[in-house]
């Protein structure tokens, strides 16, 4: 019998692009029930059979638009570039109620992507809140891990840090970080999201000087273990 947690259904909305896809593999590669949300839902479906085709038959994953992925999912993952940020959680924001959004969004201003640049509200994930309003946890985790590392079998050597709006909730995100095969940290509230937001674009500036793709971040002198 399977673990209850993986009888959830997780949406990931903007599930087709690099990140997104790469966390619906992850999670379909460990037994969860997976909703890829995209704009386009021939673009969904698309992703969802490419997932299948990976992992075989068995695979719990769908493609569909946004609005019924975060409508039929316990869990929503937020995957979009900045400039669709307001607009898919507009979108969403009724189907979000009584659940868990997980943001992984960073607030990137193109051409200077290498410079932190964070919004009004302090960073992304605070801008979700103020967006989906009461009802919802909101919490912000996977903005420094590099796409290139989730489509694979290997283990990534990069730590997750999960800030959010309640501690609950940010032990459920820490569950989808580690069965995501990562490591996940508990890094406060979600005031706490400029910072981690913020260390994207201080790891993409590392990788232009260095000639890298995917600079990472560590915790190290500490045990993983709560107290």
């Amino acid at each position: 019998m399977k673990d209850e947690h993986l009888l959830l259904s997780i949406a990931v909305l903007g599930g087709t692009g690099k990140e997104g896809k790469g966390l619906a593999y992850r999670w379909a590669r460990a037994g969860y029930h997976v909703l890829i949300g995209s704009r386009s839902e021939e673009k969904a479906v698309a992703a969802a059979k490419e997932i299948q085709d990976m992992l075989g038959d068995g695979t719990m994953v769908r493609g569909m638009g946004n609005l019924l992925a975060a409508k039929e999912a316990n869990i929503v993952v937020l995957t979009v570039p900045y400039s669709a940020h307001r607009d898919t959680l507009e979108t969403v924001k009724e189907e979000l109620k009584g659940k868990i959004l997980v943001d992984v969004t960073v607030p990137l201003v193109p051409p200077k992507v290498a410079t932190v640049q964070m919004p009004a509200a302090g960073s992304a994930a605070q801008e979700a809140k103020e967006i989906v309003g009461e009802g919802v946890e909101v919490c912000a985790a996977f903005q420094n891990i590099s796409h290139e590392h989730l489509m694979g079998e290997e283990g990534v050597e990069c730590d997750v840090l999960v800030t959010g709006t309640s501690k609950d909730a940010r032990a459920e995100t820490i569950k989808l970080v580690q069965a995501a095969g990562l490591k996940g940290w508990d890094a406060g509230p979600i005031e706490n999201s400029v910072v981690v937001e913020g260390l994207t674009s201080v790891l993409i500036g590392i990788n232009k000087k260095y000639g890298s793709t995917h600079a990472g971040i560590k915790i190290t002198g500490a045990s993983n273990t709560p107290k």
